[in-house]
């Protein structure tokens, strides 16, 4: 394997990655999609000097010692093997392993024949920072670290802890409708960073926090798998349901998990070490010495992780709460066992009250709420939330499969007071016109219809000034139309609070969600750009045989005229054998490579139908 490999080496280990680890290598490296076409392209995009300096930021400083003295290393003496940098760097084989899969994934790294070395221009950015103010090569494999955190007194942690419940379960409750809405409705992401400002105020409203937290919850619920950025909008995953049936204290184990395991490994390994200390300042400067060309990444990463650990009640006042030193030393479990004394107790009773809310004094359990949840909208929450049953969360009730003696079963056994006389008319009036309001789409045109055989109904809706956007008309006595979706129309009734349904084509009731897309701003795209990119460039040699497809050949010996490269060049000659030349190709025109041969020191010209295989040269 050469010293150090150049964009032709990198373009064709990229061609052989599978799909997953290339989409995690675009993603990873943020590649912007436009101007790429194949994978020539790809290559010296991730080998550009901004590019290669954003992926280092994001190292520690033992990867980078390990980059710098690979790259050492495969100058003076040829690419090492990970046995080689193990006996240089004077750390166990598996360390090294470990720093080199990261280094691979980052795509900073090229390996053949169980050798690695840095590319080209990785090793010429780590030489550069000493002009920039950063560790020169030698600097990173010396240097110590620093002494950092100051212990906590046994009085500190009871004050900690003090908080740290009541922390930890008003972000438990703020991330839970947090997520709730985005199954409701995606959040976007706007391309320069942050949330769309309509969607941001959104969830801000329903999750009782101020706009700037969103994004923080948002993370702490990414960092548990709970949530994701799906092309450039948030939504929740899979596991979101199996979530919420857990308990509430085991809900807050798995986002404390996340929290911890998302931590880099040195870092991760240090708080463990110094668990019963302050973190502080003495943090962020072990945090600069780890990532020492982080800067403000860093910085803001640290920021965002002390700002998760003090909302989910791991630390207060920047030392560790009870809970989280035992999250950090004995695992979940027993961190939850700590953190439960702390929650407040769980409530199986509820007042219903004459305007139709339902009033919980405390934390009603789980199961409870859940089902509670879905025959009324919450309104406050807290130790003691609040709920309102209205005719359009009856009907979304009994969509569901409840009926009007199961609601009122489950009412009367939950409630202290009773079902007061006017939720029992609203059951019972919601209950007799259920379904007489049904909305489907057209088959045929485009659009979605509502009908209804209450013709009074339909001439309300006709005239209702809410409705006036969707352009309603009037088709028979017993039917309206619309040119936008039904989604769309089912989530404009909903809002008008009418007690609609919707229909499939034979009549029968479906279960709808609302959409909601005018939150997100309008326009919001959700093509996944990796997706996208990797489609693109497989494309380009999608139809070429592995070896000698013309188009491959031609863009690498373009890329190497361009980057004035030294390549290896093997040729079929006339009789069938194969020759090898090292050459620096100087122009291709014509089907035919011009190029001066380093060895016998003459000019060459190849025809590019006899050349098999063009490689870096050694």
């Amino acid at each position: 394997m050469a010293a150090s490999g150049s964009a032709l080496a990198l373009a064709a280990r990229l061609r052989a990655l599978d799909d997953d680890a290339l989409a995690r290598l675009v993603t990873q490296r943020e590649v912007r999609d436009a101007g790429i076409r194949d994978f020539f392209d790809l290559a010296e995009a991730l080998l550009d000097r901004t590019s290669v300096q954003s992926a280092l930021e994001r190292l520690d400083r033992g990867t980078l010692a390990l980059l710098a003295v690979a790259g050492e290393l495969a100058e003076t003496s040829g690419a090492p093997t990970a046995e080689q940098l193990s006996a240089r760097l004077e750390l166990p084989i598996g360390d090294v392993r470990e720093r080199i899969a990261i280094a691979l994934e980052a795509g900073l790294l090229g390996t053949e024949s169980g050798r690695y070395a840095p590319w080209d221009a990785v090793v010429e950015q780590l030489r550069a920072w000493p002009a920039f103010g950063l560790p020169a090569s030698r600097d990173l494999e010396s240097s110590s670290p620093p002494a950092v955190l100051e212990p906590v007194s046994e009085t500190d942690v009871r004050f900690i802890d003090r908080g740290a419940g009541d922390r930890a379960f008003g972000t438990l409750g703020a991330v839970t409708e947090t997520l709730l809405a985005l199954r409701d409705a995606p959040a976007r992401r706007l391309t320069r960073g942050g949330l769309a400002l309509p969607d941001a105020r959104r969830l801000a409203g329903i999750a009782g926090v101020e706009a700037g937290e969103v994004e923080l919850l948002l993370d702490i619920a990414a960092r548990a798998g709970l949530a994701v950025l799906s092309g450039a909008e948030w939504v929740p995953t899979q596991r979101l349901s199996a979530w919420l049936t857990g308990s509430r204290i085991d809900r807050w184990g798995e986002l404390a998990t996340g929290w911890l395991s998302r931590l880099p490994d040195d870092l991760r390994e240090l708080l463990r070490s110094r668990a019963h200390a302050v973190w502080g300042d003495g943090l962020l400067d072990y945090l600069a010495w780890l990532y020492p060309a982080g800067g403000a990444w860093i910085r803001e990463r640290a920021a965002a992780a002390a700002r998760e650990a003090e909302l989910l009640g791991i630390t207060g006042a920047g030392a560790p709460s009870t809970a989280g030193t035992r999250l950090l030393l004995d695992g979940t479990a027993a961190a939850a066992e700590a953190m439960a004394a702390s929650f407040p107790p769980e409530v199986d009773q509820v007042y219903l009250q004459h305007d139709l809310t339902v009033i919980a004094p405390g934390p009603l359990r789980v199961d409870l709420e859940t089902r509670l949840r879905g025959m009324a909208e919450p309104e406050a929450r807290g130790v003691a939330s609040s709920f309102r049953i209205t005719a359009v969360s009856l009907t979304r009730a009994f969509v569901a499969g409840e009926t009007a003696d199961s609601v009122r079963a489950f009412l009367t056994a939950l409630s202290l007071t009773g079902i007061p006389q006017p939720l029992e008319y609203l059951i019972a009036d919601t209950a007799a016109r259920f379904g007489t309001l049904r909305v489907g789409r057209l088959e045929e045109a485009t659009g979605a219809y509502v009908r209804s055989d209450d013709t009074g109904l339909l001439r309300q809706l006709a005239v209702d000034q809410a409705l006036t956007p969707l352009g309603l008309e009037t088709v028979g006595i017993h039917r309206l139309t619309t040119r936008f979706d039904v989604g769309l129309l089912y989530t404009a009734l909903l809002d008008a609070r009418y007690p609609v349904v919707a229909e499939d084509a034979e009549g029968e009731i479906v279960a709808m969600r609302a959409e909601r897309r005018a939150s997100s701003g309008g326009g919001a795209p959700t093509d996944d750009t990796a997706a996208l990119l990797i489609s693109r460039v497989r494309e380009s040699a999608a139809d070429a045989p592995e070896e000698a497809d013309r188009a491959w050949l031609a863009r690498q010996l373009e890329l190497a005229i361009k980057g004035k490269v030294t390549v290896t060049v093997t040729v079929r000659l006339p009789d069938e054998s194969l020759a090898e030349y090292v050459l620096e190709p100087a122009a291709l025109a014509g089907g035919r490579l011009r190029a001066r041969d380093r060895r016998a020191d003459i000019e060459r010209t190849l025809p590019l139908a006899s050349i098999i295989s063009v490689a870096d040269a050694p």
